[in-house]
Order: C-alpha cells, then sequence, then structure tokens
C-alpha cells in the first residue's frame, strides 16, 4: 500500500515537474506555474494591505486630505504592485530582458485594438498625479453633479445627490469641462432672479432683497450679499440677488430657503411680483357691440366692480405703505442730518454694504475699549452705552439713532460699553463701507463733527479718552478739540 502511494505522489510530481513549454532558458511547468500564481496573489494581497495603510493610517497622521490620501495610496498600490510582478518573474527564473521588445510590440497592438481603455488608463494616471480632481470632490459636468467617491485607472466614480454612484470612464473628465467647486474651498455664489412690477422702488427691492439674503443662516458675510439691477423686463423691472455661501453643494436648498424667505418679505412691504401681460387689441369693436349688446353693460358694471375694489384696496395700500416707511432703512438715515446730503444712489450703495442684525435684551452690542469696527442705527428698540470702569450711565439710544460712529470715524476703541435694553434691531455697517463713503462724500466728516461737538457728555468722554492716549493737550480748548477733529479726518481720509 505504501509503495503504492509512494508511487502515485512520485508520477504526480513527475507530472506537475515535467516541462510544458520554454521561456528563454526556464522550463515552465505546471508546478512553476502554481508557484508563480500564488506569488502574484501573495504581491496583490501585499499590495492592497499597503494602500489601506497608506490611506487610513499613515497619510492621516501626516495631514493629507481625503483626495491626497487617496490618490497617493492608489499611485503607490500600482507601484508596489508593479515591483512585485517583476521581482517575482526574476524569483521564479524568468530574464524578462528578452521580453521587453516582445511586450512592446505587444503593447502597440493592444493599443491600437484597446484604443478607449488605454485611453482611459492614462487619464486616470493623469488624473492621479495632477490632482486636480480628487476624492471628496463636489464637481458638476454634463448635466451631472456630485461628489467624486472613488477615483480607479479606468474610471471614476461619483455620487450623486439622488444617492446613485455614477461609473464615468476617465477619458471623459480629462477631454470636457469640469466645474469642480471644491478645487480651492467649497465657497461658492449663487444667484437668486427676481422680477418685480414696474411701480416698485428700486431701493426698496435693493433693501428687502438684501434683508432677506441676511435673515438666512448659511449665507455669509463676508463678501456681503450683492443686488444687480439687470435691466427693464418685458412687464417687470430684473434684479438679481448674489449671496455667497461656505458649502455650495447645498446651493439647491439655500436657494429653496432664500426662494421662501425673498416671497414673504415682499409681500410684507407690498411689492409685487407681476405675471407675464399681452395687450389685446379689438379692432370690430362696433361690430361686436352689435353681435352682444348686452357688452357695453357688462363693461361698465366692470369698470364699476373695478372702481370699488381699489376701493376698496387703499387701506391695505396705506398699510403697506406705512409698513415699508417703518422698516425702510433708507428712510431712517434720512431723518439723520448725518445723510441728507446722499442722494438715494449713494444711500443704496451704503444699505448694500451693511446688514440687519438683532440683539436679544440684555445683550452686548460692543464692549468698552474694544477697537472700533462698526457704526450702528437704531431701527426699534433701545441701546444703552454705559462706562463700566466708573458705573456711569451716558446715553440710550432708541429708534432713528446712530452710535459708535466716533470710534471708527477716528480710528478709536469705542469709549463705552453699549447693552440692548430690549429686543433690538439695528442696521451694521462696517468701518470699510463707512470710510468709502466719507470720501465720496467730504462734506459727511464736517456734518459728523458738528453732531459730535452737540453732544457734550459723549464729547467730554471722548476728550478724556484722547488726553489718555496723548493724542489731546489738557489744556486745549473746545474749539481747538473740534479742530483736532477735523484735522485727523481730512488726515484718514485723504490717504
Amino acid at each position: 500500500m505504501n509503495s503504492h502511494l509512494q508511487q502515485l505522489f512520485t508520477l504526480t510530481g513527475q507530472f506537475l515537474q515535467a516541462p510544458i513549454f520554454k521561456i528563454g532558458d526556464e522550463s515552465i511547468s505546471i508546478l512553476w506555474l502554481f508557484k508563480l500564481l500564488l506569488s502574484f496573489l501573495t504581491v496583490m494581497m501585499l499590495s492592497i494591505i499597503c494602500k489601506r495603510l497608506l490611506k487610513n493610517r499613515l497619510l492621516p497622521r501626516l495631514g493629507a486630505s481625503q483626495g491626497q490620501r487617496e490618490a497617493i495610496a492608489t499611485l503607490a498600490t500600482y507601484g508596489i504592485g508593479a515591483l512585485g510582478f517583476v521581482i517575482v518573474l526574476q524569483v521564479n527564473g524568468l530574464n524578462i530582458a528578452p521580453l521587453v521588445v516582445t511586450l512592446g510590440g505587444l503593447g502597440i497592438g493592444v493599443g491600437f485594438g484597446f484604443q478607449e481603455i488605454t485611453k482611459n488608463l492614462i487619464s486616470g494616471l493623469t488624473l492621479l498625479i495632477e490632482g486636480k480632481l480628487q476624492v471628496g470632490d463636489y464637481v458638476e459636468f454634463d448635466n451631472l453633479s456630485g461628489h467624486i467617491k472613488e477615483i480607479a485607472l479606468r474610471s471614476t466614480v461619483i455620487r450623486t445627490f439622488d444617492g446613485g454612484d455614477v461609473v464615468v470612464p476617465n477619458s471623459n473628465l480629462t477631454s470636457n469641462r469640469v466645474l469642480n467647486w471644491s478645487y480651492k474651498s467649497l465657497t461658492g455664489k449663487l444667484h437668486l432672479p427676481v422680477k418685480v412690477a414696474y411701480n416698485s422702488d428700486p431701493i426698496l427691492v435693493t433693501e428687502t432683497l438684501l434683508n432677506s439674503a441676511y435673515m438666512e443662516s448659511t449665507v455669509l458675510h463676508e463678501p456681503p450679499p450683492r443686488v444687480i439691477f439687470k435691466g427693464f423686463g418685458e412687464s417687470a423691472l430684473e434684479f438679481e440677488l448674489w449671496v455667497w455661501i461656505a458649502q455650495i453643494d447645498e446651493g439647491v436648498l439655500v436657494r429653496s430657503s432664500l426662494n421662501f424667505i425673498v416671497e414673504h418679505n415682499l409681500r410684507q412691504v407690498g411689492i409685487k411680483i407681476p405675471l407675464p401681460q399681452r395687450d389685446l387689441w379689438l379692432r370690430n369693436i362696433d361690430e361686436l357691440k352689435q353681435v352682444i349688446p348686452q357688452l357695453q353693460d357688462s363693461q361698465l358694471s366692470s369698470n364699476g366692480q373695478t372702481s370699488n375694489n381699489s376701493v376698496n384696496l387703499n387701506p391695505q395700500q396705506s398699510l403697506a405703505k406705512s409698513l415699508r416707511q417703518s422698516i425702510s432703512i433708507r428712510d431712517s438715515l434720512r431723518q439723520l442730518p448725518h445723510f441728507n446730503v446722499c442722494s438715494d444712489i449713494h444711500l443704496r450703495e451704503l444699505i448694500e454694504t451693511g446688514y440687519r442684525k438683532f440683539f436679544a435684551e440684555s445683550e452686548v452690542v460692543f464692549n468698552e475699549n474694544d477697537m472700533g469696527t462698526h457704526f450702528y442705527l437704531v431701527l426699534s428698540g433701545s441701546i444703552e452705552t454705559v462706562v463700566t470702569r466708573l458705573d456711569q450711565h451716558v446715553k440710550i439710544y432708541k429708534s432713528g439713532d446712530i452710535l459708535g460712529e466716533v470710534a471708527i470715524m477716528l480710528n478709536l476703541p469705542y469709549t463705552s460699553t453699549a447693552i440692548a435694553l430690549e429686543d433690538t434691531s439695528v442696521f451694521v455697517i462696517n468701518k470699510h463701507s463707512f470710510d468709502r463713503l466719507l470720501r465720496l462724500h467730504p462734506d459727511l466728516a464736517e456734518t459728523f463733527t458738528q453732531e459730535l461737538t452737540k453732544e457734550k457728555k459723549i464729547y467730554q468722554d471722548i476728550r478724556q479718552q484722547l488726553q489718555d492716549l496723548g493724542l489731546l493737550g489738557m489744556t486745549e480748548q473746545n474749539n481747538r478739540f473740534a479742530d483736532w477733529v477735523k484735522s485727523r479726518l481730512k488726515g484718514i481720509f485723504s490717504t
């Protein structure tokens, strides 16, 4: 029995080791092929393990992004795999030098026969090496949008917002224009077209659209939203609201939210979104009257109803008008002597660069000794300024008052702490926008200086602060202080 088994093993070994053919000086047998296949599988497994270690362990510690980890790990895997295959062939006795010419000729033939596959492979290497498109990027091309899930040698997988995975040949990505929203950052701009009736006030429309933009929490304050007056349409004034958001891949949801907010706010201030209008001209009106004798009576009746309706709508129109006046930032600015010299055009520029902000009761608007960066127009509610180091109450600002303008005019810290006494709405203008306004209207500096010297209590606090900073002498008189303010403003805004 043992002899039979030994004989069987011997015959099996001879069969497995029997040469089938020769490549160069190496005899190829079944056992040799089995060892080669096992070696290749080992190399593949090691390459996969190496990719996972690089992608999930080593590269994250080095601070590489998701796309960089995927690209580096993929290229490293292919490189390790290719090197491993060459080593396996050499270890198994194959001299690959004579095969280079044969493989080169075979590669040319395969290239002609599989041009599309070859093109995709080269495109895949290009994508991985360049790194212009990376895993996790939000891209748009060819009516397709989504996040890149995987970049392989032949194809790229894109996860759409519907939850589906689209396999795209790499040649499509390298030969076509691709919009990569994530190339530098995910910050992007949304365009929201808005059409309003011809009798609408463009300044009020601008103000309402900007208010709507700042009501959406995902809209960035820097760069600020913009309103563009595109032109005069067939039946409407055409505007466009530009907003920037931090996550452009959420643009569909943000656009929907803004549409709801804009529609609501336009309705609240009495601005109508018109329907397309067409005029119908009747050339044979006399013949129609003969055919339909009741036309004239019905027309008179209709006119009477229209007149009644218009009378009934007057209270609503007056209510809408009063509502517009109560919330209008432009009208609030007009009530201040500082801005009487500004035209509606310049006020619109000022309104565009500012934004509404709400403060709850007891919330701090700004702190004493903080550098002045904004000034505030109180729209509703009230704000009290307090010198905290002296526990001194300076002034209460109510609707229509401004505060904080002195600090940004003179490049000084705030002289007091401002606290909301109740739920308060303010219009905020930053220093850059205010500086630009003063450069456009130098006479505003004179107006602000005159208004400043009227407020004796605030005026004294500012003089004291300037003396503490060593900018104003202790013996200088009030008129000297006013001259100093004018000269300082002139120096600031002449640069």
